[in-house]
């Protein structure tokens, strides 16, 4: 039997909910169970410091942290577990999000995270599915057929378009 480790998808504001409907849509798809909550690192800092030092006793086997701006709640999270996390920063900004990238990405030694790109919630997804995989194998199996549908639709894309260019 494999464990079964699901994945806390860790909001710094309500605002980046639309967002994370496209990560939270793929975790759901991959039949990966999911934990939703809004916290952030600076106006709940104590929320955040138990979810994460409880990560790894609730079956928490990924955090996903998405926050824009100062974007300090991937850090903060990783800072007080083992569990791996995804940064995923969230355009919210006048900066156009590269506040919330470098924010993220910018870890010190011994507090890392892995940080997706600005809005990049599909990816974050995937990425927690291909980390949960290692561990239940059937995941690897849904894996590969995501990426053999991904493949199918651009071999389909481009018959479409060679087609449209005979009638140029």
């Amino acid at each position: 039997m494999t464990n079964k480790y699901k994945v806390a998808v860790v909001m710094g504001s309500d605002s980046d909910f639309p967002i994370l409907k496209k990560c939270i849509k793929i975790l759901k798809e991959f039949s990966v169970e999911t934990e939703v909550h809004v916290i952030s690192a600076h106006r709940t800092p104590s929320r955040a410091e138990s979810l994460a030092k409880n990560a790894q006793a609730e079956g928490i086997g990924v955090i996903i942290a998405a926050a824009g701006k100062a974007a300090h709640l991937a850090g903060v999270l990783a800072a007080n577990t083992i569990v791996p996390v995804i940064g995923l920063p969230i355009h919210s900004s006048t900066l156009d999000g590269l506040d919330a990238l470098l924010s993220t990405v910018q870890m010190p030694k011994g507090v890392p995270v892995a940080t997706v790109a600005i809005n990049g919630a599909e990816n974050a997804a995937l990425l927690a599915v291909q980390i949960l995989s290692l561990a239940q194998p059937e995941l690897k199996v849904k894996l590969q057929e995501y990426k053999d549908k991904m493949a199918q639709e651009v071999a389909e894309k481009d018959m479409m378009i060679k087609e449209e260019v005979k009638q140029i």
